[in-house]
């Protein structure tokens, strides 16, 4: 069972926005996928969102057997802000105790409040989602700049990363995020984290939403479920 939180920088995005991705997933991995709609910002400020999505997580464990899913086998996925939102979730279960996760999908992640990596110099503009837009979607997130230190809104900053389930990290090349990513793997696999990290070359920030149009998008979507087989399988 794979629990998916969409993206949109907090701020926008919605269930419809990754159906098409929820059901490739559905269909290519074989398994039950659930999409959470989280409360979105600025109505709703961090913490909101990453509790409704760990809410939803704990929901789904126990009710496992009436949606026909396997509560050893849990995973969490998101893209962009979901992807912050999955990465804080398993910080979140680790942390609370429960519930157990098998796995966690990172698709190019927002994984720390900070804008001073070499691809947010690079990509700052001209390749999609830009620096400015960021800053917006943060600002809008936060309820005040100390709040971008907690680690569950910025999981790059927890001080401890082991016992964290095992990982599977999208990256773009041309996307600002690309770099806090790599820097988060790194972590990862220092903390003794299984990472199996793949960027697509050429590719932009959202190009996993595009699979319909992008081959990118295609090939990272049968990699992702891939990888899902080969985790519910073991």
């Amino acid at each position: 069972m794979v629990v998916f939180f969409h993206g949109g920088g907090w701020v926008l995005g919605d269930l419809d926005v990754a159906d098409s991705t929820c059901r490739s997933l559905a269909k290519d991995a074989g398994c039950v996928v659930v999409s959470v709609d989280y409360r979105l910002a600025p109505e709703h400020k961090f913490p909101a969102a990453v509790e409704d999505a760990y809410a939803a997580t704990v929901w789904v464990a126990n009710n496992a057997g009436a949606i026909n899913a396997d509560v050893t086998r849990i995973a969490v996925a998101g893209d962009s802000a979901g992807g912050n939102l999955a990465a804080a979730v398993a910080l979140m279960a680790r942390d609370r105790g429960e519930p157990a996760l098998a796995y966690q999908v990172l698709i190019y992640p927002v994984i720390q409040y900070a804008f001073d990596t070499e691809s947010y110099r690079e990509y700052a503009e001209g390749c999609g989602l830009t620096k400015e837009e960021m800053i917006w979607f943060w600002d809008h997130y936060l309820a005040n700049i100390a709040d971008g230190e907690n680690p569950y809104a910025s999981p790059l900053l927890a001080e401890n990363l082991s016992q964290l389930p095992p990982a599977l990290i999208i990256t773009a090349e041309c996307d600002v995020l690309r770099d806090e990513a790599l820097a988060y793997a790194t972590r990862l696999r220092s903390a003794g984290v299984s990472v199996y990290l793949k960027q697509y070359d050429g590719m932009i920030h959202g190009f996993v939403g595009m699979a319909l149009v992008l081959d990118g998008g295609k090939n990272a979507i049968a990699d992702i479920a891939a990888q899902l087989r080969s985790v519910f399988q073991q």
